[in-house]
């Protein structure tokens, strides 16, 4: 009885073995999909990698290099981006590698935003769409959301801590200059700045690019930095990014508009 109850069991194991097999073949092949999804785009994942890592060379304003946070050009130039960022940090391209060895940029690009770039070259370079701007509910929503950015875009210049760098980037840390005056550190943010400016005393003579960001964004990352750093605690919302976004850029030692624009005449 013994033997046939286990031939009987081992009948039943073969007949469902097929079965199992192609489960676990549909199971397989419909995870296919879900990794395609994946491949990286530049407005989800690489235009990101750029501005926090990137952008204090490759931008609008530079007279020498590319603008790699304009996705036409990066498209363009998105081979010679893979070598210098992968084969030249590997030492399998003669280019000088892309950010420079020991600056803050490579300091913070990692590994897996390398491999992110790489990814991004090879696949194509699709260009997708940007992920919308979180909206935030509370002041509290939106300095959650401003530090997230804030450590992905502006922490490799103005540092973590928000100390920046001495003599090369101001800091935003108790900062004297960000505190006087609320709508010029929203313009900064909007349009970028170019010029001398002081800071706490002392002198910094950089250039600031203006980023690709949406007026959600920019309300988040400022209301963070001024909630932070023993600064005085303001809140930037939305609606005062657009107000300004229409007004034209200020410069380096001026202040910018103390408020809204006015209406304009419907015949403009």
């Amino acid at each position: 009885m013994h033997i046939f109850q286990f031939l009987n069991q081992r009948g039943r194991v073969q007949l469902l073995w097929p079965w199992a097999t192609a489960v676990i073949g549909c199971l397989v092949f419909t995870e296919a999909p879900a990794q395609t999804n994946q491949t990286p785009t530049y407005l989800r994942d690489i235009q990101p990698i750029f501005m926090g890592n990137c952008s204090r060379c490759h931008n609008q304003q530079s007279r020498f290099v590319y603008d790699w946070l304009d996705y036409k050009t990066a498209y363009t130039d998105r081979w010679e981006i893979r070598r210098r960022i992968w084969d030249s940090w590997k030492g399998t391209y003669y280019k000088e590698a892309m950010p420079v060895a020991n600056s803050p940029e490579s300091l913070a690009l990692s590994e897996e935003e390398r491999a992110t770039i790489v990814k991004w070259v090879d696949n194509g370079g699709l260009r997708g769409v940007p992920p919308p701007p979180g909206v935030a509910k509370s002041k509290t929503e939106r300095i959650d959301m401003g530090k997230r950015l804030f450590t992905s875009v502006c922490a490799a210049c103005h540092q973590p801590t928000g100390r920046g760098l001495p003599n090369v980037f101001p800091p935003l840390a108790g900062s004297d200059f960000l505190n006087a005056d609320k709508n010029r550190a929203i313009q900064t943010v909007i349009f970028g700045r170019q010029g001398e400016v002081v800071v706490n005393g002392l002198k910094f003579n950089n250039s600031m690019p203006s980023f690709p960001l949406a007026d959600e964004d920019i309300a988040n990352v400022l209301t963070f930095v001024y909630n932070s750093f023993g600064n005085s605690g303001l809140e930037v919302t939305p609606a005062e990014v657009k107000a300004l976004r229409s007004q034209p850029p200020v410069s380096a030692g001026s202040s910018a508009p103390s408020g809204p624009p006015a209406a304009k005449s419907t015949f403009e």
